[in-house]
């Protein structure tokens, strides 16, 4: 069975410049396994932390599972990650940096059909980052053009 991905944070490459990535397990009950399968998933304004050892998610929206009535289900609960000691300690120790956040990427399922995130170690983007970005990609666009209009 190969990857499935079933959501993607678009906004995270343009608001954040990626320095790592990660993959991590989350901890999901079922209901909330199936929604996700269902790709009723937002990680529009989610992150995640290192909190007393642990890595949770915060804010990452997992609509409830029509089927099964589920009482007191926030869908915006914080979620426990699962990665070895030594990367924890070491977003950790990163993390505490100035300007570092972890911002998930993606939300799949891998091919033994776990539920994995995609995190990504980030530093924020000023205006005039993004400006100067979509400015060189014109750039490429146009001499791409350019050269595509001559071989014909």
């Amino acid at each position: 069975m190969p990857e499935k991905t079933v959501t993607v944070n678009r906004k995270a490459r343009h608001d954040y410049e990626i320095l790592e990535t990660y993959e991590a397990g989350i901890v999901l009950t079922g209901p909330e396994v199936k929604s996700v399968r269902q790709g009723k998933v937002s990680l529009s304004e989610a992150y995640a932390r290192v909190n007393k050892g642990e890595l949770w998610l915060y804010n990452m929206h997992i609509a409830p599972y029509d089927p099964v009535l589920q009482r007191n289900y926030d869908p915006r609960q914080p979620r426990k990650l699962l990665m070895h000691r030594r990367e924890i300690d070491r977003l950790m120790g990163l993390t505490q940096q100035r300007g570092l956040t972890l911002v998930p990427l993606r939300v799949y399922f891998n091919e033994r059909g776990y539920a994995k995130i995609e995190l990504g170690l980030a530093k924020g983007k000023r205006k005039m980052d993004r400006r100067r970005e979509i400015m060189e990609r014109e750039m490429k666009r146009e001499v791409d053009r350019a050269l595509r209009g001559r071989h014909k």
